[in-house]
């Protein structure tokens, strides 16, 4: 996309950040809980259960109720041969190591396999590192996004509250194609931010622009 801007259009006139996103809250299955006698969100407890039977070996994240405190083990794999299994996975298995149940815990893709109902939440930790300064001049921020686990969070309310837009300004900028968007797609701004995503926005006449790519850096 070709944007109208008073100065040549290279990135001596673009701020180019990364944001990291990371999800605060990992997604709540909604069960069926025996000792509640009704539905109820499970959340992970940060522990696994590992059962061996013989060279086969059975593993499960660990959920508690939110109002009993009511276990569910979520099945991770099942009748799993020994030598089938990433040497990592197993070690974090046997030390009930914590980055890698967070991994799990935000799994949606593994979790909607044993779950029909799954609540999800948009809180998020966003890290910003400047990988090429605004000049005094610059008229454009780019932003590449890196997430650590998928959110169900959506890139217009990503930008709304890390550039301090609001969600109507920002459709106007995008209608007046002053938004860009990698990889290409339609609605591409109210669906989930996705890894590797890129969005250029030009700030060419913006009376904000320097707070903008204040707010966009760290």
């Amino acid at each position: 996309m070709d944007f109208q801007s008073e100065e040549p259009d290279d990135m001596s006139h673009t701020l180019l950040v990364q944001w990291t996103i990371k999800p605060r809250i990992a997604p709540r299955p909604w069960l069926a809980c025996n000792r509640c006698r009704t539905v109820r969100p499970f959340e992970p407890s940060g522990k696994t259960r590992l059962n061996a039977n013989g060279r086969r070996l059975d593993a499960w994240l660990i959920y508690r109720c939110s109002g009993c405190d009511s276990t569910w083990n979520r099945p991770i794999f099942e009748r799993r041969h020994i030598r089938d299994i990433d040497p990592a996975t197993l070690h974090a298995l046997q030390n009930n190591d914590g980055a890698w149940i967070e991994k799990v815990s935000f799994d949606l893709d593994g979790l909607r396999q044993n779950a029909g109902r799954i609540e999800e939440f948009a809180e998020v930790h966003v890290e910003k590192t400047i990988l090429n300064p605004a000049a005094a001049s610059s008229l454009r921020v780019e932003i590449v996004l890196g997430l650590a686990m998928k959110t169900s969070l959506r890139t217009e309310r990503l930008l709304s509250m890390e550039l301090g837009l609001s969600r109507k300004r920002i459709a106007m900028l995008e209608e007046a194609g002053r938004v860009a968007t990698t990889p290409l797609g339609r609605n591409t701004l109210r669906r989930s931010v996705k890894d590797q995503m890129r969005i250029t926005i030009d700030l060419a006449g913006e009376a904000d622009r320097n707070a903008i790519l204040s707010r966009a850096g760290p």
